[in-house]
């Protein structure tokens, strides 16, 4: 992880606040460039440097668990009808929820949830198509339900977070659990040169549209397509988010666009891509001593050091780590996007089992950033 300073007090007082907060911190002699106060509110463990080594500083929370009763709500969304709830089950119970969490994200009762579990037949061929078995082999890509929260810790720093921009690639071997990819979890633009959140995927530092009382509704992935999910956000200034996953042979593609409907050209185009790897059995040691960071490759090894989960953006700006969560970022910076124009990034996620993970990076160089088609 790493923080930039900024000459001046503030700067001071935060170093010496992580300090007392029981965190080891080491600082380079190198110079740093100052950064605005928005970037060190929105992630305190995770300040964007510009480059991918030599961090000015590192500091590494020692790990408290937060109590069960202080964590966020979770997020409600009731099934808008009989076909859409029976599918979420099935997505939830391929999540493992327990009937107290199926409770929270539907809005029912402990007891209306069992009933529901008990009389739903989940195992019908054409509920299979949508919702396959996971650990069968191949990677599974389905929904992020909400209502668990995808980190483990510094979850101060991501507030409800929204289901709608999470997507859950399941490990293809038996109860090997799933990563969470936010897709995206920030978007920041520089409108009259200064830094602004035009859309984030929690609560914490205030987007632009927070600032102007707007609030942004909330969307559900579009899953018509069987292992593809789609989602379009229009914001109130007329930008067009769009996200779009899809299995692939070998792991999962991944495409962010900005298409620019308004009259005021786009810049400063930083997008945090975000892997979450609490649910990925044997992956969730809050460290980045499993980790390498080879941009545009951010890859996680499991306690075995058999077993990988890759991720990676082209037009990466950062690749890099955040402990406490514990995740993966392969962040991309998205080409200024004029007035009426459309700019594209495309991403990759997949798991890998051997000992070279050297050469399993070396060959996803040609195979990562593909564009999604209908044939694979």
């Amino acid at each position: 992880m790493r923080i930039r300073t900024l000459a001046c007090p503030l700067c001071s007082l935060l170093i010496s606040s992580l300090a007392l907060a029981n965190l080891e911190i080491s600082v380079d002699a190198a110079p740093i460039p100052s950064i605005p106060l928005s970037e060190l509110e929105l992630a305190v463990f995770s300040l964007d440097a510009n480059q991918n080594d030599s961090p000015a500083v590192t500091a590494r929370p020692k790990p408290s668990p937060q109590p069960e009763a202080a964590r966020p709500p979770a997020e409600r969304r009731p099934p808008v009808d009989e076909l859409d709830q029976t599918e979420w089950l099935a997505i939830m119970m391929a999540h493992r929820f327990s009937t107290t969490e199926i409770a929270d994200v539907f809005g029912l009762s402990p007891d209306e949830a069992n009933q529901l579990v008990q009389n739903t037949k989940l195992n019908t061929p054409d509920l299979l198509k949508r919702v396959p078995s996971t650990g069968a082999g191949v990677p599974v890509v389905l929904p992020y339900p909400g209502g668990r929260h995808p980190r483990i810790g510094f979850l101060e720093g991501a507030v409800r977070p929204q289901r709608e921009t999470k997507v859950s690639l399941f490990a293809p071997w038996k109860d090997g659990g799933y990563v969470v990819i936010d897709l995206p979890e920030a978007v920041w633009h520089q409108p009259d040169g200064k830094r602004e959140l035009l859309y984030l995927a929690h609560t914490h530092v205030p987007t632009i549209w927070d600032k102007q009382q707007v609030t942004l509704n909330p969307l559900e992935w579009n899953r018509k397509v069987p292992a593809t999910l789609q989602l379009e956000r229009v914001l109130p200034n007329q930008v067009t988010m769009t996200s779009r996953a899809k299995r692939a042979t070998e792991g999962l593609r991944m495409e962010f666009s900005i298409a620019n409907h308004s009259k005021t050209d786009l810049t400063g185009l930083h997008v945090q891509m975000c892997a979450m790897l609490k649910g990925l059995v044997g992956f969730d040691e809050q460290t980045n001593d499993n980790k390498i960071f080879q941009a545009p490759f951010a890859a996680c090894k499991d306690r075995s050091g058999n077993r990988w989960v890759i991720l990676a953006f082209d037009h990466c700006h950062r690749a890099w780590g955040n402990p406490p969560c514990p995740c993966l970022h392969s962040d991309p910076q998205v080409p200024d996007c004029a007035a009426g124009e459309t700019q594209v990034v495309r991403g990759w996620a997949s798991f890998y089992e051997g000992t070279d993970i050297k050469a399993e990076l070396k060959r996803l160089e040609k195979l990562a950033f593909e564009p999604i088609t209908q044939s694979e």
